[in-house]
């Protein structure tokens, strides 16, 4: 390792490492090898087959354990006289607070959410703990350090946060971005049939006309005792690919400028004698060696053909009486899985015959793996470069050797002659509201709006804060947390339910909110602004807040793995471009960098990069893209 100064300084080093995953799997390797001998990891998640492929640690056998403390057995197989201490849980559990990271020399990032990062990133803040973050997609990558005072925090530039679509958007008018049909697949018509019955979910369109259907959406998806499951798999295809869409259709102004929907029958997608065709799935799927699938029966052996509708609709129907028949049990309490390969299959079916009626392109099973289990598809030898960095940039910090330090990208194709392109890091952004306190300003009307719709949609959702106090001068209006005695949980629960203006400290036109979040030792100020009226369409939530980084638009998303919510509403979740400004001596560079990351980007948009079930995304799976700093002047060095 070069001088026993720095040997020294390795051994003696405590390295806390949040995440062990794909980059995780590699850093932990990396570190041990390097001569780390106190190694602690944190992680929440347990290994899935999805993993094998390039999470080397792992083996077979060891699906459904702890990801932290099997790569502890395995790296401890070859190197054995460490300390690797692990965690199955997750970071922002009360016992992982600011105490407990103050033990640590420097804190390792493999996350694979904005949520997760943003807490570590403040908890760094608050401890003065150095952080290293990192992040891969394909052959992308990025490494960048964090050191208080010296470089810009995690949260100095800006980040996309979620977006939501109305669920009409989602049943009556999906737009060219694939996932659509997938989230409708997966997320309403999957629940609906075999999933949480009480689970609020709407399948009808939202028109006027949809409640002049013949019958009523339960009747229509509730099979009768005697029912054949034939019969009922062709009563929900007419149903959701045909009435639905007819009724649809109904409302000339919603096509007035876009192309219409084709609504689908049974009878017009499989010939007659294939639709009365007395079917047996079970001679030709079921092994006791292999999943349940309806694949060997149809012939449908090729995993990237794209199916036709007939074909599809084949497997709609199989698949569903497959369910029926085979699963019964299941039904009911069944979550879609991407690893699920009659779900697959099912999801897959559906989401393309519903493609099929609003002309837009068919997917292959493969495919709809990748969209629906929000797959990017993530390439080892990239993991284990940015481990590498990541290692490197660890070592510089814990030398205390900050001049030296980079923030590396690792790009897809070499610009002038280089993969790997070092950065000086960015100075801290004054603007920051987490590591500057530079206060905020909330636009908003205070007679109308309550106290709930500013600490879910302000404060927990753009703020990241998850255990916040609110306070009024110094009246607390607001306090989230387990240890409160009930009555007064009781009063901040009716503030919650009281507009701005009607709160025992009224919030009025020029007042300052404090908010606080303990946990996260982060303290911010609100002033806030009174507005009568707002742009329902660019302004939906009736707020705006200035003076933070504010998110950029993005249109590739994904739903946050809740249930619709009473306004009817998925919630989609955009990946995190960062784009990075060079000098002008490195335009061209620049150019072929972002013409890489657009690239990348525009496949990530139309394939849903994030997942409903965000914790179940692996961390390798995260879009590393990279964003234009807020201080457009700065001269950036290419070292």
């Amino acid at each position: 390792m070069g001088s026993d100064s720095k040997a020294e300084v390795i051994k003696r080093a405590k390295v806390l490492m949040v995440g062990a995953g794909g980059i995780g799997c590699e850093m932990l390797k990396t570190l041990a090898l390097s001569g780390f001998q106190d190694i602690h990891i944190i992680d929440m998640d347990t290994i899935e087959v999805s993993n094998l492929n390039r999470q080397f640690l792992f083996r077979q056998e060891h699906v459904g354990q702890s990801k932290a403390k099997v790569a502890r057995d395995a790296v401890l197989k070859f190197v054995p006289h460490i300390n690797i201490t692990p965690y199955h849980a997750n970071v922002k559990d009360p016992d992982f607070n600011v105490n407990f990271l103050k033990q640590f020399n420097v804190v390792l990032n493999g996350l694979d959410n904005l949520d997760a990062r943003r807490h570590v990133n403040r908890l760094c803040l608050a401890a003065e703990v150095p952080l290293v973050e990192s992040g891969t997609t394909g052959f992308l990558g990025q490494v960048t350090v964090h050191v208080k005072g010296r470089t810009e925090c995690y949260e100095c530039q800006p980040k996309p946060m979620p977006k939501t679509y109305p669920v009409c958007t989602i049943t009556s008018t999906p737009s060219k971005v694939e996932s659509q049909n997938q989230i409708w697949a997966k997320d309403l018509l999957f629940t609906k049939l075999f999933g949480d019955k009480s689970q609020e979910n709407d399948l009808f369109v939202c028109s006027d006309d949809a409640s002049n259907s013949e019958k009523p959406m339960e009747d229509i998806f509730k099979q009768a005792p005697d029912e054949d499951p034939k019969q009922y798999g062709k009563k929900i295809y007419d149903h959701v690919f045909g009435y639905n869409i007819e009724a649809a259709l109904v409302n000339e102004e919603t096509w007035k400028n876009r192309r219409q929907p084709r609504p689908i029958f049974l009878r017009d997608a499989l010939p007659e004698k294939l639709n009365l065709q007395n079917t047996n799935p079970e001679k030709g799927c079921l092994t006791d060696d292999l999943p349940l699938s309806v694949l060997p029966f149809l012939s449908l052996n090729n995993p990237q053909e794209v199916w036709n509708l007939a074909e599809n609709s084949r497997m709609f129907l199989e698949s569903l009486q497959l369910f029926i028949e085979k699963r019964e049990k299941d039904i009911g309490n069944l979550t879609f899985d991407k690893d699920d390969q009659l779900a697959l299959e099912f999801v897959t079916a559906a989401a393309n015959i519903r493609a099929s009626c609003f002309g837009i392109p068919l997917h292959s099973l493969f495919d709809s793996k990748g969209i629906a289990g929000n797959i990017v598809h993530a390439v080892a030898t990239t993991n284990a470069i940015i481990a590498g960095l990541i290692v490197i940039e660890a070592i510089k910090v814990l030398q205390e050797d900050f001049e030296n330090c980079r923030m590396t990208y690792c790009l897809e194709h070499p610009s002038r002659m280089m993969l790997l392109m070092p950065i000086e890091p960015f100075q801290p952004n004054k603007s920051c509201y987490v590591c500057s306190e530079t206060p905020l300003l909330l636009e908003v009307n205070t007679r109308t709006t309550t106290l709930r719709d500013i600490v879910e949609k302000i404060i927990k959702v753009k703020l990241g804060m998850d255990l916040p106090m609110v306070m009024q001068a110094r009246t607390l209006i607001y306090e989230a947390g387990d240890g409160l005695e009930e009555d007064v949980a009781a009063n901040y629960a009716l503030n919650l339910n009281k507009s701005l203006a009607n709160l025992p400290a009224p919030v009025t036109d020029g007042t300052m909110l404090t908010v606080e979040d303990f946990q996260q030792e982060l303290k911010c100020h609100i002033n806030i602004k009174h507005r009568d009226d707002f742009d329902e369409e660019k302004e939906p939530d009736g707020m705006v807040l200035s003076g933070w980084t504010a998110p950029e638009k993005v249109h590739m998303a994904t739903s946050n793995g809740e249930s619709p919510s009473a306004d009817h509403q998925i919630t989609l979740e955009p990946t995190e471009p960062e784009v990075v400004e060079l000098d002008a001596e490195m335009l061209d560079t620049k150019r072929k960098l972002l013409a890489t990351l657009e690239r990348k980007e525009n496949e990530e948009e139309d394939r849903e990069v994030l997942s409903i079930l965000v914790n179940d995304d692996d961390d390798d799976d995260d879009v590393v893209l990279l964003d234009d700093h807020p201080e457009a002047n700065k001269k950036l060095k290419l070292q």
